[in-house]
């Protein structure tokens, strides 16, 4: 009963038009797969390697294209692969090439369209045959012998015509849905990102969230420090002050004297504190924080800065400090008449640049200069830090930073 009553099912129906119009919907995807086949046959001549790294990239795309097609029909679903690692146009393109994701798309889009064909041609052929074919010993008196439909020439045979065509009316289903299970095979190994891939996924976002959180409760603690406790501690020595004046006992006077001190250390303390967290000049603009820390710089300080937009919290705290670290680097060891700083987007990242005419022999390794922090802050934020520091200089220290961290 279950084979007759397939046709009824709104599961049929969904896969018949997932199939049909799964034709058109994959031919363009097929084209892109028959391009990469031509690009990687002609990989010996200059054009071959680009034309396959912008079909990797077009490919890597159409996890999308095919999603929206197969959630309307089969309510059907998959995250899309992650992100290639930000960098330059060049290096976007070799991680496309070493990018799995990429190449088992293409598998997918080779692999769509004959598939598709395979589930749809027999479907569309049996809906538009099949009624004919089985109604045939109904209308077979009233079609000339020479325009016999299915090529018989006795009424006994087009009951076989019509068992065939009843045959394949109950197969078609069934075989409608092999070539959806079979897809969706396809679509689990070529398309869904894997388990380690969406457990990264996961991490990062979790990563991201926490430096968001972090960076909100840095700024939250700043404000109630400054806003709480600051004031009351000018508001302490100003009563203190006041007492030291007017007390007409010397030994109050001392005692208020030697207290108001003591919060004035602590207000110091406190502003050393608060910068530390977050300091206020970033508020303004990272080109304004950086020329604050410039002129304030025991060497001589250029700073250049050429954004397209305010980086994140985190962001901009991390290379406020690298350079904060760098310029009290050279300071104490480089024996430095000039520092540059240079900041600016470079495509998906953000490139910190600063550079002394020191004495140079500067190693992230070595030990007392800060620089292993910072390739650590570097790193935890998906950046990197390199060094460039020959013997007698000049030293150039380079901060790559994800524009969106």
């Amino acid at each position: 009963m279950i084979v007759l009553r397939a046709w009824l099912t709104a599961r049929t129906w969904r896969e018949l038009g997932y199939l049909l119009t799964g034709v058109l919907v994959a031919a363009p995807t097929f084209a892109l797969g028959l391009l990469s086949i031509v690009a990687v046959g002609s990989s010996t001549v200059p054009l071959g390697l680009p034309i396959l790294a912008g079909v990797l990239a077009v490919a890597r795309l159409t996890p999308r294209w095919f999603r929206g097609h197969a959630r309307y029909f089969l309510g059907r679903s998959w995250d899309d692969p992650p992100p290639l690692p930000a960098g330059t146009l060049w290096r976007r393109s070799l991680a496309l090439f070493r990018d799995a994701a990429a190449w088992r798309a293409l598998g997918y889009c080779l692999a769509r369209w004959p598939l598709t064909v395979a589930g749809a041609y027999p479907a569309a052929l049996a809906l538009v045959v099949g009624p004919a074919a089985v109604t045939y010993p109904l209308w077979w008196f009233a079609v000339p012998a020479d325009l016999g439909a299915f090529d018989t020439d006795s009424w006994a045979r087009t009951w076989l015509v019509a068992l065939e065509a009843a045959a394949t009316l109950l197969v078609v289903p069934w075989w409608m849905r092999l070539i959806v299970w079979t897809d969706g095979l396809l679509v689990r190994a070529l398309l869904q990102p894997s388990r380690s891939q969406r457990r990264i996924a996961e991490l990062e976002a979790g990563r991201t969230a926490l430096r968001a959180d972090a960076a909100a409760l840095l700024r939250r603690i700043e404000r109630d420090l400054h806003d709480g406790t600051q004031a009351r501690l000018v508001t302490l020595g100003v009563a203190l002050s006041r007492i030291e004046h007017r007390s007409t006992e010397e030994a109050v006077r001392t005692l208020a004297a030697d207290a108001r001190g003591t919060v004035t250390e602590a207000l110091a303390e406190l502003r050393d504190i608060v910068r530390g967290m977050h300091p206020p000049a970033l508020d303004d603009g990272l080109d304004v924080a950086l020329t604050t820390l410039a002129g304030r710089s025991a060497v001589p300080a250029e700073v250049t800065v050429a954004l397209d937009a305010r980086p994140p919290d985190a962001t901009a705290s991390a290379l406020y400090f690298a350079v904060a670290e760098l310029l009290t680097n050279v300071a104490r060891h480089a024996h430095a008449g000039r520092v540059r700083i240079d900041l600016r987007t470079d495509g998906s990242r953000l490139r910190l640049t600063v550079t002394d005419d020191g004495r140079g022999g500067a190693r992230i390794d070595s030990t007392g200069t800060g620089l292993a922090g910072l390739a650590r802050r570097a790193s935890a934020l998906d950046g990197a830090l390199t060094v460039d520091s020959p013997p007698g200089g000049p030293t150039t220290v380079t901060m790559t930073l994800p524009v969106e961290a």
